[in-house]
């Protein structure tokens, strides 16, 4: 029979979808063109063609178990007359084992990751710290436990899709009929609506809340590094599994102390008569009060490291260290004593005309000072 089309794919009328393109499949690979050119073979794989066209689309095969041909007035495909519809994923599938139906979305999907920034002081990156911190996120709804239906209601099937969560058509184009999938759009793809759903998550299957967790930053840790707590995120929709937290820590400026990797620098600027007497000083460091030692004649650029009071390293053992940098405050006013002493000074030292001493930045002068200073930072 000409027109009819299980007969031709070989299928009983009560046939699925799913039997439908199976037989399809096998009829196609064994009376396609390119593997049989007979031509007896060729016209009867048209014929399988359309039925599939027809038999393949919801709308198509329930206007033919009706008693109309969808196809009539009909139209040339690739192949001649009669050959229309056959689309490129249709030849894959028949070909290569192609994708199956893709069938509905599952409303159950992976939740979002978050991102939260920490700011902590010097302290706490260097020794570690345990910090509260409040997450605005998304927890499974109680009442539906993630179904986004009401209490004793399920999603029932889409009635345009029929279930399968995409709707099909056939369009023209210089190759004859292609046949495209495009989601539902009565069902967004899902291939069920929720015709009743919870009050209280509006049927997104989560709710919006505000919770408090505990992150432990460890000692050491840089400014900018990033905290990764799996599974503490978003709760999927559809009650699905959540996301991971990241919590990006940040570390406030101190009044001293300034980081360089695991070293900490710090700078001191001593009157001109401590640089050239020395002395004691206290120095409050992380750790507690040091005492560092101003030597007689100490230059501007010197520096004095203080080893392991730095920040813990944070994949090992061990700290940096802590450089104290020393510049010299040279005095800019005096008064008649004060002038006076001090020429007093330079006549005992032989310096009331003295001239500097030009060196080359390679020895060790001023350059070479200011170098090995900008060095040690």
């Amino acid at each position: 029979m000409a027109n009819d089309y299980y007969a031709a794919l070989g299928v009983a009328r009560d046939a699925t979808g799913e039997e439908i393109k199976r037989s399809y499949r096998k009829l196609a690979r064994e009376l396609h063109p390119d593997v049989n050119p007979d031509p007896e073979t060729q016209e009867r794989f048209k014929e399988v063609t359309a039925a599939y066209e027809v038999l393949s689309d919801p709308e198509k095969r329930q206007m033919y178990d009706l008693g109309a041909d969808p196809r009539s007035p009909g139209g040339a495909g690739p192949f001649g007359p009669g050959a229309g519809g056959f689309g490129f994923g249709d030849i894959m599938d028949a070909f290569f084992g192609g994708q199956q139906s893709r069938g509905p979305k599952s409303r159950v999907r992976r939740g979002q990751d978050a991102l939260i920034k920490v700011t902590i002081d010097l302290p706490d990156a260097a020794f570690g710290v345990v910090k509260e911190i409040q997450v605005d996120t998304a927890l499974v709804c109680t009442t539906c436990t993630g179904t986004g239906a009401a209490p004793g209601e399920q999603p029932v099937e889409c009635s345009m899709c029929h279930g399968r969560g995409e709707i099909q058509s056939v369009q023209r184009s210089f190759l004859g009929q292609v046949m495209t999938s495009r989601p539902c759009p009565q069902c967004q793809g899902f291939g069920s609506v929720i015709t009743h759903p919870c009050a209280e998550c509006s049927g997104d299957g989560r709710v919006r809340t505000r919770r408090t967790l505990k992150v432990k930053i460890p000692a050491g840790i840089d400014d900018g590094t990033r905290i990764q707590l799996s599974g503490e995120g978003e709760v999927g929709p559809g009650g699905g599994p959540a996301g991971d937290l990241y919590v990006e820590v940040t570390t406030r400026a101190h009044p001293v102390f300034q980081r360089r990797g695991d070293d900490l620098h710090c700078s001191i600027t001593l009157p001109m008569t401590v640089a050239a007497l020395g002395t004691v000083l206290p120095l409050e460091t992380l750790d507690g009060t040091e005492d560092i030692e101003i030597r007689p004649g100490t230059q501007p650029g010197h520096v004095v490291t203080l080893k392991a009071r730095g920040v813990p390293h944070l994949r090992s053992s061990g700290r940096g260290d802590l450089l104290v940098h020393m510049d010299v405050a040279t005095p800019t006013k005096l008064d008649a004593r004060q002038e006076e002493l001090l020429r007093e000074f330079a006549s005992i030292r032989g310096e009331e005309s003295a001239q500097g001493t030009f060196e080359s930045p390679e020895k060790d002068g001023l350059f070479s000072r200011l170098r090995d200073a900008f060095s040690a930072r």
